[in-house]
């Protein structure tokens, strides 16, 4: 079999075996750092936008190697031809791709790195083309529906790859369609659905698609369509939904799944989701139209139900859940090292869904079984190994969703015997009548024969001597007459070799006081002798363990010490002994060459365990059964047991009187007597000996004791007082229902105050009626909760960080549970640093939320934050304050300057001067640009980081209108505007836009408004 290495020089190719053997190679072996292929950088696949104004694209790859690797390409599985000039080129191992275009270069890539010892292939990057066309120029029809019916309007999105992001315009820009209970955007279609139209939804509507590439962001507009609403329907229409997701939806673990779900009904109907065959997590329970699963994993595959409901009915629909997963490495290869003739197997493994297939490559070559070689799924077997065998060998695992590749290195050795790394020892110290072992360990390989000498004398084996088919030499019961120098002869078809050291025999190690069993009592101090003789030339050393784990004599607070410091005394003192203290304890006396070692038991005696398993059974209105089994007596027999209780919910434990009323220590049932009927209880039990009280078993489970008639009259009658026409009647009841009479056939209404009752407490009621005749039956008993009071715990963990000019972000987690009513949610107060907190301005927020988002703050300037809870009855104490900073104002307030442009045939290209933020401005991180021309009156948004822009345009526009501003984290700048005109379609115009801001025509009004409204929804 082979041996796993770490990376280190391999020595032999085929054509050097004539020198393995000699001194000059031998010598010169140990300088050279010979290696195959190992990736460092491997390409990944990119999406890159056909309208892109890059030249070039860039697939990395760089692998380390000795010597260092040459690279080579594959496209789609063919090797490429990288010539010098051709739009392909060759930069240290990365491919970068001239000019590309989707015809020619869309594909699967992979790079081969080779040297001498071998070639490995990358894993697959694809390159593809993304793109977002215009939508069509034509009207779209009005769409008619009677107000109050629901509606659907189509966005139709242009060709695209890959998919879109869409929300829709009404009437104008930036006035977008809110994401409410009524309207709904699916990001599947783009389509928009109105649950239950009314007034407010005329106007005329735009679908605004958005694609996200790699490195690009590209909108586009629709033409808008109408909508008409004839005269309002005021019937109640029971849900229908209208957006459903599939029946079948496949996802990879680790990927965001969305399923939408949008219903029309009137009135507007509640979504509702859960999952068919098992639970759905709480943290996506929601009655929002989509389910997100962020990272989805095989737990959450299943089926999933959308309901959606109102007063008039409900509509339902089913789809799963399918939860794939790419190749993943359960087992990979290792670089190994193996010797010549051996037999070698190679595992590895994958899991994935569906199941993987496994193949091999050898030098980035398909490896199938012959000769030697066995090919099977992820088994690799070698036998006989020779040296072409050497080489780089990949795993490589694959389904329909990827590929894995993992990758090792076959050094195939072919070398005499050595021993320059693994001498004999020098000087072999044994103790007379033990035992020595002597390995022989030559780096060999094939694995060489091993004979073992002492002197002039070959050693065979006997009683006292063996030699272990691995060429360790062992000999037993050690005396004076085996000193003397033992040589290891090692040899194989490459050479031999020897090596020889001295075997010097000491006196033995033997414990000359032994430590001697004990039995204290908890908490006592012991101490355990141990002293030992040894051979004078060498250092003794004593260790102790207990029940074969080491003792840790410098712990911290710890119950050991070293009572002596003498050489020939290990003793060892047992400061407060406990239970967890007793066992076997061992001494050790140990040298370099041998060791002794007695042992002692120490019983530690203490109070009971705490006794287990308290069941109540045989519950009465009074006396109840008790039953526990027997805990740990801790050496010392059990004599008696206590039984005590407690009511709850917050009652002190105390003990109860028993049947038998001395419980001995062999028993395991007693029954407790006078408790109160109708009452909750917990039980426990307490163990006794001749030590002390241990501790408490665990409670029992709570259970309640019947109910029983009054066992005491009611006392203290008496009388009087009270409004004309009342008689008040005082008297001391007993404990249970309380009850009072209300005078009145028409009272609706009853006060019961009394300054015991805590906030927000429950109250089970009953009523009935009652005349001269009698009362009549009793109603069914419902929950009264008591007033509310304001929450006394304040939030905690407040943390607030401007996140622009003009907001700030604040978290923070709730307060510990508050009785004091329902939390409806929490008020944040924020002042500026300087001001008083009573010149704090407010904002709450609505339900559990822990985090909110405070807007309309000033530019770089510090604020003071506090959060507190409130209820029905007010707001509750503040947090302790944080503090959080605003950005600083938006971009520049000056605008890009000597704006210049030029036309080619069918491009535009556009520069202006950098625009450089002051110390108090946000920094410029890239510019905006809105383009409207001719024969386009819809504008196009088009964002850069650099100071010019280059936008593909017809032939014969003639003129345009841009806006262009900056951007960054503080918001957008100011516009400039410029009108361009083709001026022979050659000629450079130059426009000085810096010294005015632009006046925005009424053309592009609107369009301002939108590129702002765009930059700050990051579009």
């Amino acid at each position: 079999m082979g041996t796993p290495i770490r990376r280190k020089p391999h020595l032999l190719l085929l054509a050097l075996v004539a020198f393995v053997s000699s001194p000059a190679w031998s010598a010169a072996r140990g300088s050279l750092a010979t290696f195959g292929p190992v990736f460092e950088d491997q390409p990944l696949s990119l999406l890159f936008p056909e309208e892109s104004t890059e030249e070039q694209v860039t697939l990395a790859c760089r692998a380390r190697a000795s010597p260092p690797a040459s690279y080579r390409w594959r496209m789609n599985g063919t090797e490429m031809k990288l010539e010098p000039g051709s739009r392909h080129q060759l930069v240290g191992g990365n491919l970068v791709i001239m000019n590309p275009t989707k015809a020619q270069d869309a594909g699967v890539y992979q790079c081969l790195a080779s040297n001498p010892v071998g070639t490995v292939v990358s894993r697959e990057a694809i390159l593809r083309f993304g793109f977002l066309q215009e939508f069509s120029k034509e009207e779209r029809d009005p769409v008619k529906t009677h107000e109050g019916w629901g509606v659907m309007l189509p966005c139709n999105p242009p060709a695209h790859y890959p998919g879109l992001s869409y929300r829709w315009l009404l009437n104008e820009f930036p006035n977008f369609i809110p994401t409410d209970g009524r309207h709904f955007v699916s990001q599947t279609t783009g389509n928009l659905y109105i649950a239950r139209t009314n007034a407010s939804d005329l106007g005329n509507y735009s679908c605004l698609a958005t694609s996200h590439m790699d490195f690009s962001t590209k909108s586009v507009f629709s033409k808008f369509a109408q909508l008409n609403l004839a005269a309002e329907d005021t019937r109640l229409f029971a849900p229908s939904i209208k957006a459903r997701f599939p029946a079948e939806t496949y996802a990879l673990v680790g990927q965001q799944v969305t399923l939408e779900c949008f219903a029309f009904g009137n009135p507007v109907p509640r979504i509702k989701w859960r999952k068919v065959d098992g639970s759905l997590s709480p943290q996506w329970a929601t009655a929002e139209p989509t389910l997100q699963i962020p990272s989805v994993s095989f737990e959450d595959e299943g089926t999933y139900e959308c309901e959606a409901e109102n007063s008039k009915g409900r509509d339902t629909v089913q789809g799963r859940i399918i939860v794939q997963a790419q190749p993943e490495w359960l087992k990979v290869i290792s670089d190994m090292e193996a010797d010549i003739g051996a037999n070698l197997h190679w595992g590895c493994a994958a899991a994935g869904k569906p199941r993987p297939t496994v193949r091999w490559l050898r030098n980035g070559e398909p490896l199938a079984s012959q000769n030697r070689v066995e090919v099977l799924a992820g088994d690799l077997r070698f036998s006989k190994l020779s040296l072409e065998d050497s080489g780089m060998y990949q795993c490589v695992a694959e389904n329909k969703h990827g590929t894995i590749y993992a990758s090792a290195e076959l050094a195939v050795q072919a070398l005499a015997p050595d021993f320059r790394l693994n001498p004999v020892r020098r000087l072999i110290p044994a103790a007379r009548g033990g035992e020595v072992v002597i390995p022989c360990e030559p780096r060999a390989a094939p694995k060489a024969i091993v004979l073992w000498s002492k002197g002039t004398e070959i050693l065979v084996n006997s009683s006292r001597v063996t030699v272990t088919p691995d060429g360790t030499l062992i000999i037993r019961n050690i005396s004076r007459s085996d000193e003397g120098k033992y040589t290891c002869f090692a040899e194989n078809f490459m050479g031999k070799a020897n090596s020889t050291g001295i075997l010097s025999v000491r006196d033995a190690t033997k414990i000359t006081l032994a430590p001697s069993s004990a039995d204290i009592n908890l908490g006592d101090n012991l101490t355990l002798q141990c002293h030992a003789s040894h051979d004078p030339t060498m250092d003794l050393t004593f260790t102790w363990t207990l029940d074969d784990f080491p003792i840790d004599f410098d712990k911290p607070g710890g119950h050991y010490r070293r009572a002596s410091v003498k050489e020939t005394v290990g003793d060892l003192t047992i400061l407060n002994a406990q239970l967890r203290h007793g066992g076997k304890y061992t001494c050790m006396a140990q040298t370099v060459v041998d060791s002794a070692a007695k042992e002692a038991t120490v019983l530690v005696r203490g109070p009971p365990g705490p006794p287990g398993g308290v069941v109540v059974r045989d519950i009465g209105d009074t006396t109840v059964q008790l039953s526990w089994s027997r805990g740990f007596d801790n050496h010392s027999p059990i004599a008696k047991y206590t039984l005590q209780a407690r009511t709850l919910p917050a009652g002190k434990w105390k003990q109860v009187r028993t049947n038998p009323a001395n419980i001995e220590g062999n028993a395991e049932t007693a029954q407790v007597l006078g408790l109160t009927p109708w009452m909750d209880y917990e039980f426990r039990v307490l163990a006794s000996n001749i030590l002390g009280t241990g501790e408490p078993s665990g409670p029992s489970s709570k259970i309640r004791t019947k109910e029983a008639a009054p066992s005491v009259a009611p006392s203290g009658l008496s009388g009087g007082g009270g409004a004309p026409g009342e008689l008040t009647i005082n008297w001391t009841g007993s404990a249970g229902w309380q009850t009072a009479r209300v005078p009145g056939a028409d009272a609706q209404y009853f006060v019961y105050s009394n300054e015991s009752v805590r906030p927000y407490t429950p109250f089970e009621v009953k009523i009935r009626s009652y005349n001269r005749r009698g009362d009549g039956p009793e109603s069914l008993t419902a929950l009264v909760y008591s007033a509310e009071e304001e929450p006394r715990v304040a939030p905690a963990k407040v943390w607030a960080k401007g996140v622009s000019s003009s907001e700030m972000n604040v978290t923070w987690e709730p307060g510990q549970q508050d009785t004091n009513g329902i939390l409806l949610g929490y008020e944040i107060r924020y002042w500026k640093a300087g001001d008083k907190e009573a010149a704090a301005d407010r904002v709450r927020t609505a339900g559990l939320d822990t985090s909110a988002r405070v807007s309309g703050l000033h530019p770089n300037t510090k604020y003071h934050v506090t959060v507190r809870a409130y209820n029905r009855a007010g707001t509750g104490p503040a947090s302790p304050s944080a503090n959080a900073t605003t950005m600083k104002p938006p971009a520049p307030r000056r605008p890009p300057g000597n704006i210049s442009w030029t036309f080619s045939s069918s491009s535009l290209s556009i520069k202006w001067d950098p625009v450089v933020a002051l110390r108090n401005e946000s920094a410029v991180t890239g510019y905006k640009m809105l383009y409207q021309n001719d024969f386009h009156l819809t504008p196009t948004l088009h964002l850069t980081s650099k100071n010019w822009i280059e936008i593909p345009v017809p032939e014969d526009i003639g003129h345009a209108l841009v806006q262009i501003r900056t951007t960054g984290p503080g918001g957008d700048g100011v516009p400039a505007e410029v009108h361009i005109v083709r001026n022979g379609g050659t000629s450079m115009m130059v426009e000085n836009a810096g010294a005015r801001p632009a006046q925005p025509s009424a053309a592009l009004l609107h369009s301002v408004a939108m590129l702002i409204l765009i930059g700050h929804l990051e579009l």
